[in-house]
């Protein structure tokens, strides 16, 4: 049985000892995160060529996911590096203040607009929440507040709004530059950190294929300003993926509103035919333990009933004490999760009339697939578009999407029940040599052998995006084979 749900972790220094990249990828990563807030170009320039060769020598494709930093919304330093917040007493972010005085009344912030877009009766997080403050009022760019959750508060930790409405862009500089660098490692996708509305996303677009690159664009969702339903469908179709970002966005909506907006964030996303990945602390007890809580088995399991198409791991990779654990026991809760019936009933676009005869086309390989007996479905695809359609189809059979293009390739590794296999048509062929050719391919990675049907579906001219106009069930071992 092959895993469905696809595993996305997070590289750094836990992952550059030697030996354990190559080991992660073993144990059933599928997709590898370089994080920009972290290291410099060169560092994810060098992983990423590690990943490529890697890949190759192992003989699986796996993708590469850049993360942009997006703006830093953070107080500054403090003199003795932390302090400790009573509840009740007086505290103040200070634009003016020097950036290394911080004390217990008083500390700076990197972020200047922040004294015009709150007002008293605000409520600012800090830290992920652990600190609460209440504004009581605003003077020369100072924001006096009152500590109503106190606690230690240390250097350069990040500040939300209580319900969002902070407005730093999206893209900072830094962010920028660093997608120039993304488009010489060839990322095949590029997560945008805050975005408020569609526009960010397509002004990333736009920077990316500036620069000849054409990854997908992950939106990630931090923002209470995202979820408000018009915004977040914008947002979404602007996107090729989307990141339920639990960190931030559970500070600004509030964690007890967090796990109704995942669910709905993953059910619109399929809806809309995007890619939906669940992020932060889904094994965050793995940094320093060598197996899971009992409720980080329940969130991953219930992430997967849900019908994301990916699961991340964030420090529990890049930092932890057991990189290799942590996605070996991943793997293993999706199986288990995957086998429930649940997980394999769709109604998704039953009722819909198709415009591209295409996606009619990966509909109903799906439907014989689910009420059949087959082994597997083999899309032959330039795009992508067919196997992402039929990854939306919640089901047990894996789609194999093979390609020449590695743009494609590296996209698929996202998409649930998907696999993303090299292969090149030689347009000379007919169609039936073109069926014993890839069935000569499943045979070399042991996924077929005489008897198991399957369904394959092509365009009659190859090499064309959206050409897929054919679908043909075939029984390995029938007159097939070489």
């Amino acid at each position: 049985m092959l895993r469905r749900t696809k595993i996305l972790a997070t590289l750094g220094p836990a992952t550059d000892k030697p030996g354990v990249l190559e080991d992660l990828i073993k144990a059933g990563v599928d997709v590898v995160r370089m994080n920009f807030s972290h290291g410099s170009a060169q560092d994810h320039i060098d992983r990423a060529s590690m990943i490529r060769d890697l890949s190759q020598k192992i003989g699986r494709r796996v993708g590469i996911l850049a993360d942009l930093q997006g703006p830093k919304i953070r107080i500054a330093r403090f003199k003795d590096t932390k302090v400790f917040l009573n509840e009740g007493q007086d505290f103040a972010l200070d634009i003016n203040l020097d950036p290394l005085a911080g004390d217990n009344t008083q500390v700076g912030i990197t972020y200047e607009p922040l004294a015009l877009e709150v007002r008293p009766g605000s409520r600012l997080l800090l830290d992920d929440g652990r600190i609460v403050l209440d504004v009581v009022n605003v003077e020369n760019m100072r924001v006096n507040c009152t500590v109503a959750v106190g606690g230690d508060l240390s250097n350069n930790k990040g500040i939300n709004l209580l319900g969002g409405g902070l407005s730093a862009a999206a893209l900072t500089e830094k962010d920028k530059e660093d997608i120039k660098t993304i488009a010489l490692m060839k990322c095949d996708y590029v997560a945008i950190s805050f975005p408020r509305t569609a526009e960010d996303l397509h002004e990333a677009r736009r920077l990316l294929e500036a620069e000849g690159c054409h990854a997908g664009i992950v939106s990630k969702v931090e923002r209470a300003e995202a979820i408000v339903p018009d915004v977040m469908d914008q947002i979404i179709l602007a996107s090729d993926a989307v990141m339920v970002a639990r960190g931030d966005l559970g500070v600004e909506i509030g964690d007890a509103n967090l796990p109704a907006v995942q669910k709905l964030l993953i059910k619109r996303t399929r809806e809309l035919n995007r890619v939906a990945i669940t992020a932060t602390q889904m094994m965050e007890s793995m940094i320093d333990n060598p197996i899971p809580t009992r409720a980080e088995v329940f969130d991953v399991a219930n992430a997967v009933y849900d019908g994301t198409d990916a699961i991340m791991l964030s420090a529990e990779t890049a930092s932890g004490k057991h990189p290799i654990k942590a996605v070996e026991a991943m793997n293993r809760i999706c199986m288990e999760a995957e086998k429930q019936p649940s997980v394999r009933v769709s109604d998704h676009r039953v009722n819909i009339q198709f415009e591209r005869d295409d996606e009619a086309i990966a509909m109903s390989a799906m439907y014989m697939a689910n009420h059949t007996k087959i082994r597997g479905i083999v899309s032959l695809t330039e795009s992508g578009s067919t196997p992402l359609w039929m990854s939306r189809i919640s089901s047990g059979i894996p789609i194999f999407a093979l390609s020449s293009s590695e743009d494609t390739l590296g996209k698929a590794t996202l998409f649930r029940g998907v696999f993303p296999m090299f292969f090149r048509i030689d347009e000379k062929q007919d169609h039936a040599e073109v069926n014993r050719s890839v069935v000569k391919e499943l045979r070399k990675w042991n996924l077929a052998k005489d008897g198991d049907k399957f369904i394959i579906t092509k365009g009659d001219l190859t090499g064309v995006k959206g050409g897929t106009n054919a679908l043909k069930v075939i029984v390995v071992g029938q007159g097939l084979t070489p």
